[in-house]
């Protein structure tokens, strides 16, 4: 029976791809470039690859967070400071906290039937705003941030830590509910625990990495849970 739920933040429960797109134009225009289509598009490309060097340990955080806009630059031959747009965006990003459809939601119905637990990658200080911004804290019993935890999802040791600080409960009664098939999946294939992937644009699988549930919405959740 699954009694604990971890659940990713990002594009899981708010919805970060329109948080980011709208913090990171605002950003590109303070530092003096325009936030053209293929600009965008081609960040979220660069940002994508720079997050999964982390996952496998190739950059630290710090790095990602800078070599994200190094690249960008360096390959549009753009006159910015990488140090100053990152600045400007965490503090953006921070604003944003639009709700995943059907998050809110899930989080009600969820509520006292589980014990929640956001496991989340995100930087601490955005993360924390934005939280407290849309105000759901009071549905987690924990909530977990990487930056804090000294490991990032998928390392086995970032949910040894979850797992310790909740008490250490049987691995078969908790679950991993996220979007990433490299962080939230194989993290949770890596700590032992359940894995449900939530694919809404139903993304082919990558990698060989096989979720044990997946689901296309957030409302499918609570029933699957149920049938467990």
């Amino acid at each position: 029976m699954i009694r604990h739920l971890f659940l990713d933040l990002d594009d899981t429960v708010l919805d970060f791809h329109s948080a980011e797109r709208a913090a990171i134009s605002e950003s590109f225009r303070e530092v003096g470039v325009e936030p053209t289509e293929r600009i965008l598009t081609r960040y979220s490309e660069i940002n994508r690859l720079c997050w999964k060097r982390l996952e496998r340990g190739e950059l630290t955080r710090s790095e990602v967070l800078l070599e994200r806009f190094r690249l960008l630059y360096r390959e549009l031959a753009l006159e910015a400071s990488p140090e100053r747009t990152q600045e400007i965006y965490e503090y953006r990003l921070s604003l944003e906290h639009p709700f995943m459809e059907g998050g809110l939601e899930l989080l009600e119905k969820l509520l006292g039937r589980y014990k929640l637990y956001i496991a989340s990658n995100g930087t601490a200080r955005v993360q924390d705003r934005r939280i407290a911004d849309t105000g759901i804290a009071h549905f987690f019993d924990g909530i977990f941030i990487s930056e804090r935890v000294g490991f990032d999802k998928p390392k086995k040791e970032f949910f040894d830590f979850c797992l310790k600080s909740i008490g250490n409960p049987e691995r078969d009664e908790c679950m991993i509910i996220g979007d990433s098939l490299t962080s939230d999946i194989q993290g949770g294939k890596n700590a032992g625990i359940l894995t449900c992937h939530f694919n809404p644009r139903a993304y082919p699988a990558e990698s060989g990495i096989k979720p044990d549930y997946e689901i296309r919405t957030l409302g499918e959740l609570p029933r699957l849970l149920e049938r467990i």
